[in-house]
């Protein structure tokens, strides 16, 4: 039977959009494989120590996961302690029923393992996908939340809103054997989004993709008020930030760049940006939300951000764009033997 090993202080976990990757030879690989090598990536992290994976969700060919749970199901049957989340489950244009039965059976075959993030996501596809009309934005996202915050209560749940049907008096199946569901959402960095996580007494996860940690201890420290204010129990902060990590902080960047950069020029298209450069890659290395270099140069990076902000949690976004399975692979284990006691060292002895 599989446990759960516990453990004092922090934990560390990796993400994963499940990006389309290339092979050696700069092949873009099929979706099927991508997602194949990605359980072996889940196989690998539970094996070196990682404490949590979590799994995004997009539906555009540039990333290979649509069904995070699926995924984790299969991940599941494959692994031992590691904890098995999404990263994020897009609440607003999904079922917050489904959510909930999806996750707590991904727990009952985890024996215990499952956590669903819930956000809002930074990509919209899946609104039009799924006959969704963004103006309604906001309230599907505060309505379907309301709701999957009730069903985290168990028991008998009546609810009434604008989006759907209301219900009154439906227990969802199965319930989990703990009787809890482990959940986060995601956040931004709007004071709107940390309040609401706090309203709701969530755990809250903020995703820093740019900028230095230090602008976002504010909203920690919101948050933590927030929860204060409404007589709510102190709940667990973390962080979402990519990165990646190789023998040395030269290799790290040189194996990084070339990805990273096909990355953010795709989506900076979409979205308006200008392409990516050099120079403010390095920049985000020294300063910024990369944490990208050698095992101590990371783990040194990690350790200031998690006593920054007081963290319960900090999830390195391992895979940045169609970099190879075999350097994820390097990544990952370095990760959890190297990095991963590193900044526990440091943080006992700070």
């Amino acid at each position: 039977m599989s446990t759960i090993q516990t453990r004092t202080g922090p934990q560390f976990g990796l993400d994963t959009f499940g990006d389309v990757t290339v092979d050696r030879r700069g092949v873009t690989q099929h979706p099927a494989t991508v997602i194949r090598n990605l359980v072996e990536q889940a196989v690998l992290a539970d094996r070196v120590g990682v404490d949590a994976i979590g799994i995004g969700e997009h539906h555009r060919d540039d990333f290979a996961v649509s069904a995070p749970d699926v995924v984790l199901a299969g991940v599941a049957t494959r692994t031992e302690r590691i904890l098995l989340g999404s990263a994020v489950t897009v609440l607003s244009s999904d079922d917050p029923i489904r959510v909930f039965e999806r996750y707590s059976t991904i727990d009952a075959l985890s024996h215990g393992r499952a956590e669903v993030q819930v956000g809002r996501g930074s990509f919209t596809e899946s609104f039009p996908l799924f006959g969704f009309d963004l103006r309604d934005y906001e309230v599907l996202f505060e309505e379907k939340l309301d709701l999957f915050a009730k069903l985290l209560d168990g028991g008998a749940v009546s609810w009434e809103g604008t989006t759907r049907p209301p219900l009154d008096g439906v227990t969802v199946h199965p319930a989990t054997e703990s009787g809890h569901l482990r959940t986060w959402i995601g956040v931004g960095g709007s004071p709107e989004s940390v309040v609401r996580a706090a309203r709701h007494k969530i755990p809250m996860m903020l995703a820093i993709i740019g900028g230095p940690a230090d602008r976002f201890k504010p909203f920690a420290d919101l948050y933590r008020r927030a929860l204060v204010e409404f007589g709510h129990a102190p709940q667990p902060v973390g962080v979402h930030s990519p990165g990646h990590i190789a023998e040395t902080d030269d290799q790290a960047r040189e194996e990084l760049w070339p990805h990273f950069k096909a990355n953010r020029d795709r989506i900076g298209i979409e979205r308006g940006w200008g392409e990516a450069t050099r120079d403010q890659f390095d920049h985000d290395i020294e300063h910024g939300a990369l944490y990208v270099g050698s095992p101590e140069t990371v783990a040194a990076k990690i350790a200031r951000t998690v006593t920054l902000l007081e963290l319960d949690r900090f999830d390195l976004k391992y895979a940045n764009g169609p970099m190879p399975h075999e350097q994820l692979m390097a990544s990952i284990e370095l990760y959890g033997t190297a990095v991963i006691p590193q900044v526990r060292e440091i943080l006992a002895t700070s």
